[in-house]
């Protein structure tokens, strides 16, 4: 969920506040050959990344809205940003919580082209 106010990204950055969450991504992929009358291929999967913050104060929380960078993230952080900078630690895929597990699709791509042989 993206914040809708500025007070929204306060609240959901206090609720984030030393804690940890997860981040899940799922993503299908389909080939279908054109004017096949096979079954397309299908690949899914999700990866899930675990986040942890830091304990914010409600300044350093108020600080980071009030440059804008939360406003149009999910979860109001960008961690690939000024809100890397709130995050102590995470265990998974870094892209993953940026938006996009880069590792994991390239190897469901390859094994997807594979099997089209």
């Amino acid at each position: 969920e993206k914040p809708k106010s500025r007070e929204h990204a306060v609240r959901m950055l206090q609720s984030l506040s030393g804690r940890s969450h997860c981040v899940y991504t799922g993503v299908t992929l389909i080939y279908l050959k054109q004017g096949a009358t096979l079954p397309p291929l299908v690949k899914t999967f999700h990866e899930r990344t675990s986040v942890c913050f830091f304990a914010l104060p409600l300044d350093v929380i108020e600080y980071y809205v009030d440059t804008g960078e939360p406003m149009d993230k999910a979860g109001a952080y960008g961690i690939q940003g000024i809100g890397g900078s709130l995050i102590e630690s995470i265990s998974g895929d870094y892209y993953n919580v940026v938006g996009l597990p880069v590792h994991r699709l390239c190897l469901a791509l390859r094994s997807l082209l594979e099997e089209k042989r």
